[in-house]
């Protein structure tokens, strides 16, 4: 892992970014640091530390935005690794176990849509401090009740599913014979009070809420959010080639999970007896607790890391009940290792594309307009081209509808920008223009953006 480390990083450090990445709280932030959004609850959470990172970048964003973030999630990623190597000691597994395991968690192509991401610090520090507090609630028993819920509360302000391992660590804990029933329920017991405490703790305090349609619950949502988790933490397969209808190539999808293939089946499939086992049954409780709040809520494919340390578990928990069987073991990891190392080299290059096409979309832009402008109008045509995650972005959101020349120009100009968007049709671009003029004509602009694909169009009075 040390070895890849630095490959892997600068590999990331070419992602620009797109979609999410222009309008997140990690994007570089002008305002000053002592406001009440940068420490109370604001929009759809509470993230001070994701704040802090946007007002940090915000003072150089050209050296800073977005290499600091992947720095970050880099070694954020690496962190969870070692230690989850750790709590796989604790757990009982003898190293080589534990070095297949945790190197499985670190190159897995689930992992990617994390790990290329510009705004999914929250998403790894989160899971890095929890699998510490676990540390804390297994070593320190004398004073676990004081650093336990410090430690899932801290993990929680970078990610709310971090709450969740205030009902974990008790549950996982007892599934590997680490506290007995009476204490599993004392503890389930203060780890719902750590959460009822959250929870006040955001009712009180001064806030400014947004409700968002996407995080609202449904069933047919939950079974599809379910559906997408299986699909991908549990099967390892080139998802461009497969999903991608533009990039798809069928085959190479086909060689990718093949080659996979004996690793998960030797780990799960032949070894579907073990779920019976209060070891593995309690980690797939983990498991659902940790993904609960996704699966209820949005999920995509970044969210498949807050369950793959407990997949993780489970493989090492497999592995362990081979005997006599471990070169048949080993020869199919290495294919998976070949496997994985190719379809995340894949996905990295994927994502560096797109980030591209955003940028080159924004100095065309810049250039059409020939000089700083103030109001700025997008008038995006809908645009049917196929997205995969943040591996495949759309190139209007790429361009961050607009943001990203903001971005080309320093944050210089334009100051305000507006985008709408209008059907595809055989006229799209005529209705654009005459939508276009009339705001110009009313003089609420100084100038139009028709972004058609990968297209600008630039219409100034």
């Amino acid at each position: 892992m040390i070895l890849l480390l630095p490959v892997l990083l600068d590999m990331v450090l070419l992602i620009l970014p797109t979609h999410d990445d222009w309008a997140g709280t990690t994007t570089p932030d002008f305002t000053p640091f002592f406001t009440k959004e940068h420490f109370f609850f604001y929009g759809y959470h509470w993230r001070p530390f994701d704040t802090w990172i946007g007002y940090l970048v915000g003072r150089n964003p050209q050296l800073l935005y977005p290499a600091l973030n992947h720095i970050l999630v880099v070694f954020g990623h690496f962190l969870s690794a070692v230690a989850l190597f750790k709590v796989l000691l604790v757990l009982g597994f003898n190293k080589r176990i534990i070095n297949v395991s945790t190197l499985f968690f670190f190159i897995v192509p689930a992992t990617m849509a994390t790990v290329t991401a510009i705004d999914s610090q929250n998403q790894v520090y989160a899971l890095v401090i929890d699998l510490v507090a676990f540390l804390f609630y297994i070593h320190h028993n004398k004073f676990k009740y004081c650093f336990w819920p410090i430690l899932i509360f801290l993990a929680t302000l970078f990610k709310e599913n971090g709450l969740m391992w205030a009902l974990i660590c008790p549950v996982l804990a007892f599934g590997f014979d680490l506290i007995d029933k009476k204490t599993l329920k004392k503890d389930l017991v203060v780890g719902l009070g750590i959460m009822i405490a959250y929870a006040l703790i955001i009712v009180i305090q001064p806030k400014d809420i947004i409700i968002h349609p996407e995080y609202e619950p449904g069933i047919l949502k939950i079974v599809k959010n379910f559906v997408k988790f299986l699909f991908s933490s549990l099967i390892t397969v080139d998802y461009i080639y497969l999903l991608h209808q533009p990039s798809r190539k069928l085959l190479l999808a086909i060689v990718s999970f093949l080659f996979a293939l004996p690793f998960l089946y030797i780990v799960f499939i032949r070894q579907w007896q073990l779920f019976r086992i209060q070891k593995m049954w309690c980690t797939v409780i983990c498991l659902l607790i940790a993904v609960g709040p996704h699966l209820l809520t949005t999920f995509s494919m970044m969210h498949t890391y807050a369950g793959l340390a407990f997949i993780t578990i489970m493989i090492a928990y497999s592995m362990s009940t081979y005997k006599g069987q471990q070169k048949t073991v080993m020869c199919s990891f290495g294919l998976f290792v070949i496997v994985s190392v190719a379809i995340d080299i894949h996905l990295i290059d994927a994502s560096i594309k797109s980030g591209q096409i955003g940028k080159q979309m924004a100095r065309e832009a810049i250039q059409k307009t020939g000089e700083p402008v103030n109001k700025v109008y997008v008038i995006i045509i809908k645009d049917d081209y196929p997205k995969l995650s943040s591996f495949c972005v759309i190139p209007n959101e790429a361009f961050g509808w607009g943001i990203a020349a903001q971005y080309e120009t320093d944050y210089q100009w334009p100051e305000v920008i507006q985008d709408t968007t209008i059907e595809r049709s055989a006229d799209a671009f005529r209705k654009a223009k005459e939508l276009g003029l009339e705001r110009l004509n009313k003089q609420q602009y100084d100038c139009i953006w028709i972004v058609d694909h990968e297209h600008i169009d630039v219409v100034k009075r």
